[in-house]
């Protein structure tokens, strides 16, 4: 009955190029890499201006002088866009927003004051209430706690969908924690028929599209494949507009 040994996977929409500062290839080295992984759908997602080092905001202005397919591949353009504070407040002005493919809105402490678990579910959840946040990204971190009944619920009624960060599940991550909290969070997900995406948050063209960490996670859980959508892109359509 469960299929997750062999989950369809095919597509990755959290990446970086050298435009975020403290990642390491091009936007075309990076979707060669996931082409080449067998992606049919890439996702860029530099990091948002507020995070140290990365791309003034004229950079997410331009998106529209890129090929919307390369080697074979969907290629859509977006932003991690960083979470200022517990209400939610984003890195990207509304006509930036507008201009972007899709939004994931993420928890960075190098710009966001880490609060109590209540806060910083807040700050998650009212990101998630922005029309231009569709995913939210690595909400697995020990240090800035979270209450996932709160998010899952919160994801449901606000229609984002909750990531599974391989770059956090790999040795040696920088966020402690991240299988345990995403074992609480897989576990809501099921009870609360929330769907999760998978990506590989990748920094170096050698990690893009490659997931291999997050599927032996969701594989270990026995996690219901109708709950990934990076099995096809009809469901991950529904929570993009772009598609």
């Amino acid at each position: 009955e469960m299929k997750e040994a062999n989950m369809k996977d095919i597509l990755d929409i959290h990446s970086h190029t050298i435009a975020s500062g403290h990642a390491y290839n091009t936007l075309y080295e990076m979707a060669r890499a996931a082409a080449d992984n067998g992606m049919e759908l890439f996702g860029s997602s530099d990091h948002g201006p507020a995070l140290p080092g990365s791309s003034h905001e004229m950079y997410f202005c331009n998106f529209k002088s890129i090929p919307k397919e390369l080697f074979g591949m969907r290629l859509i353009m977006g932003c991690e866009l960083n979470i200022l504070d517990y209400k939610g407040t984003l890195d990207l002005k509304e006509w930036l927003l507008k201009r972007i493919d899709y939004g994931i809105a993420s928890i960075h402490d190098l710009c966001y004051k880490t609060g109590s678990r209540e806060e910083n579910t807040a700050a998650a959840v009212n990101a998630m209430k922005s029309p231009y946040v569709q995913v939210i990204g690595h909400p697995d971190n020990a240090n800035i706690p979270l209450d996932y009944t709160a998010l899952v619920k919160g994801a449901r009624e606000h229609h984002a969908l909750l990531e599974v960060n391989n770059s956090s599940l790999k040795p040696g991550s920088p966020r402690p924690g991240a299988k345990e909290n995403y074992y609480v969070m897989l576990d809501l997900c099921r009870k609360y028929n929330v769907s999760v995406i998978v990506s590989s948050d990748s920094h170096c063209a050698s990690d893009a599209g490659c997931h291999s960490y997050a599927l032996e996670l969701l594989k270990e859980t026995g996690f219901p494949e109708e709950l990934v959508v990076n099995s096809s892109l009809k469901k991950l359509a529904e929570y993009l507009p772009c598609l």
